[in-house]
């Protein structure tokens, strides 16, 4: 394993501890708790310390170039898809895991619910890991016969560099909306941070594109092999799309042919991960006709438009948490809606305030009722961000619970017959951040707790 480290709490005796500067933390402030937990020598900008010390004008530049020149030969024959956008990157990524191991290609996944690889995962800190952590599964996921790597690759790796060194035979965007701008403080810089992933190809440079989003051409790189989905004119052409509670039927056509299939999941916006899926894996050398008969066995990422039936009421359960994200998951479930949709929201704290009252607006004008709740509060105060919130809501179908627990019981007693419950910004997350804690808190759990309270006979 990689015997550089750059967070203190996973420092092992003997090992180097780099500190890194970036905009949440100083890596200086963590140098003697390194040494405590045992680190023999200390690369830094500045300082003197107890043990063997190297200064040096930038320490990202130096452990960039320390871990590319004594580790990235070891992987570098391995297949690397990389996939960008604001919205749909977990989804995609999870199904190109799904399908190349069901296709009996060993594949490992890094991304925002966690690292998977054949025989083990665990969860991860950031969508896109630090340099040496991203290192170090790469060498695990050789070592457990990985042929590909699929991860998200978010604007905040893009711009720290920490995908330093990695060429991608495959890559994708998604779609770009408002969302980080506490970081990028422009669209522009956001949408050229993630820009920076179609630079960094090689061999067949496949780049699979939303020609649907209005931001594609800025993703559309002469070096590489475009490939565009669209519902109007692209190499993939979306024809046809109908929708039920428990899956999309849809067809498409591709080099010359029509499709017809069925996915077990919900939403326009997922036909375009899909394709995108279908595609970045087709594009490896697999056949069509034996992508398309996985589709039966494939799953969405927990907590992404996660169905949870009660009696004759929907809950879904999902990730949305950008003002795009919340308007698509909304629209998706007014396609099969037959009674109301009332929806629970909120919005994270120490994250990009303007896009609160789009996000407020966008849960209003597409839900019957509207509860809005806390996120992950971070060090804000939630009241607050939920004042942020209501800037932007005009109507009167809502009301503000602060606690999210109650606001999801008060969501499923206000159920009626065939009503849809959604339950949106935290997903997967099995925690709430409030001040700099993680508390215990899953969504699926409360509503799991009161149906077995509060049984429906059929």
């Amino acid at each position: 394993m990689i015997d550089m480290k750059t967070d203190s709490r996973k420092v092992k005796p003997g090992d180097t501890f780099i500190a890194i500067r970036n905009v949440a933390r100083d890596g200086h402030d963590y140098i003697e708790a390194a040494i405590e937990a045992g680190a023999t020598k200390i690369i830094c900008e500045e300082g003197n310390y107890s043990v063997e010390t190297e200064i040096v004008p930038n320490t990202r530049e130096y452990l960039n170039k320390y871990l590319y020149e004594n580790y990235y030969p070891r992987f570098s024959d391995m297949k690397f898809i990389g996939v960008t956008g604001t919205n749909g990157k977990t989804t995609i990524c999870y199904l190109i895991y799904q399908m190349l191991m069901k296709l009996g290609c060993k594949c490992a996944y890094i991304g925002t619910i966690g690292f998977y690889y054949p025989g083990g995962s665990r969860e991860l800190n950031n969508t896109t890991p630090d340099t040496d952590l991203l290192y170090e599964m790469f060498l695990e996921a050789k070592e457990a016969g990985c042929e590909v790597v699929v991860m998200e690759v978010s604007s905040h790796a893009l711009d720290l560099n920490r995908i330093y060194g990695i060429a991608y035979d495959e890559v994708a965007f998604t779609n770009l909306t408002q969302d980080h701008l506490d970081y990028h403080k422009t669209l522009e810089n956001y949408r050229e941070a993630k820009r920076i992933l179609f630079t960094k190809t090689r061999g067949d440079k496949i780049a699979v594109l939303n020609k649907d989003d209005e931001h594609y051409t800025h993703f559309l790189l002469d070096d590489n092999k475009n490939i565009t989905i669209s519902d109007e004119e692209g190499d993939v052409k979306i024809l046809s799309i109908h929708f039920s509670n428990l899956g999309t039927h849809f067809t498409f056509s591709f080099e010359n042919h029509v499709y017809e299939t069925d996915i077990h999941m919900v939403g326009r916006y997922n036909v375009y991960n899909y394709l995108t899926s279908f595609l970045l894996v087709k594009n490896l050398g697999y056949d069509i006709e034996d992508i398309l008969k996985l589709n039966e066995t494939l799953k969405a990422p927990k907590g992404r438009m996660e169905l949870i039936p009660y009696g004759t009421n929907s809950i879904f359960v999902d990730y949305a948490h950008t003002p795009d994200a919340v308007m698509n998951v909304l629209e998706s479930s007014k396609e099969y809606k037959e009674g109301k949709v009332i929806t629970i929201v909120g919005c994270g704290g120490d994250r990009d305030p303007l896009k609160r009252p789009i996000m407020g607006h966008a849960a209003e004008v597409s839900s019957d009722y509207v509860i809005y709740t806390s996120d992950n509060p971070r060090t804000e105060n939630p009241t607050l961000i939920l004042e942020d919130i209501l800037k932007g809501v005009e109507q009167e179908n809502h009301e503000v619970i602060v606690d999210r627990k109650e606001a999801i019981l008060k969501g499923m007693s206000l159920l009626k017959e065939k009503d849809i419950l959604m339950i949106l910004g935290k997903g997967h997350e099995d925690y709430q951040i409030i001040g700099k804690e993680k508390h215990h808190f899953s969504d699926q759990e409360i509503v799991y707790e009161y149906i077995k309270q509060n049984p429906i006979e059929k």
